[in-house]
This record gives C-alpha cells, structure tokens and sequence, in this order.
C-alpha cells in the first residue's frame, strides 16, 4: 500500500510524457510514415483516454505524497497542469486552433510532470514515508 503514491507519481509522469510526445511527434511521425495516420492517434478520442488515465492517477499520487509532506506547491502545480489539459481538450481547439491546442497540452503535461517529480523528490528527501 505504502508503494502507491510512488507507482501513480511514476506512471503520471510517464502519460505526461506520452501526452508530450503524442502532441509534439504525431505530426511529423505521419508525415514520414503515412501508415501512422490510418491509427486515428490525433482522434479527440485518444486525448479523451488519455484524461481518463492521467486525472485519477495525478490526483491519488499528489494528495497522497501532500498529505504526507505538507507542500502543497505540489497539489497546485499538479492541480493546475490538470486543468489545463481539460481545458485544452475541451476547448482548445475550437478557441485556440491546432497550434494553440498542442501548446497549451505541452503546458499543462509539463505542469503535471512537474508537480509529480517534485512530489516524488519531496517523498524520497524528507523520507516520509510517501515511498517507503
């Protein structure tokens, strides 16, 4: 049980940066590879899954590493990073265009990454117990 918040803080930076990759390599993937397109991998689909993956992991390892250490620049970096990605999915690319849409989900992946490994340092510094 005590392994959780160290599994969840590792797989969230892991889907922060399959997000990153996703936004920033799809494209250029496709074009040198046009058997990548038939994949639907820029689907609103796959942006759908991937929120469904990252907002409860992100969530478990950042309250679960905060309650423990007392620093919540954690929770806010995490918080924020989330809300970004949602709001990005959802809005982005009606309001902001493809371009903005990437930037804004690089953003908030980066934020949520952010929060995580900070979170995870914090848990292995102060050993309290966050990954013992």
């Amino acid at each position: 049980m005590k392994h959780i918040q160290a599994i969840a803080d590792k797989t969230a930076i892991s889907l922060s940066v399959i997000c990153t990759i996703h936004c920033l390599a799809l494209p250029f993937l496709a074009a040198l590879m046009p058997a990548i397109a038939a994949l639907n991998l820029a689907d609103e689909v796959f942006h759908l899954w991937m929120l469904i993956a990252v907002i409860p992991t992100g969530l478990l390892a950042l309250t679960l590493g905060c309650r423990k250490h007392r620093n919540y620049r954690v929770l806010i970096l995490g918080i924020t990073g989330l809300s970004v990605l949602i709001a990005s999915a959802w809005l982005g690319h009606d309001l902001l265009g493809e371009t903005g849409e990437k930037i804004t989900t690089v953003l908030g992946a980066c934020l949520v990454a952010a929060g995580h490994i900070l979170n995870y340092r914090l848990c292995h510094r102060n050993q309290c117990e966050c990954h013992s």
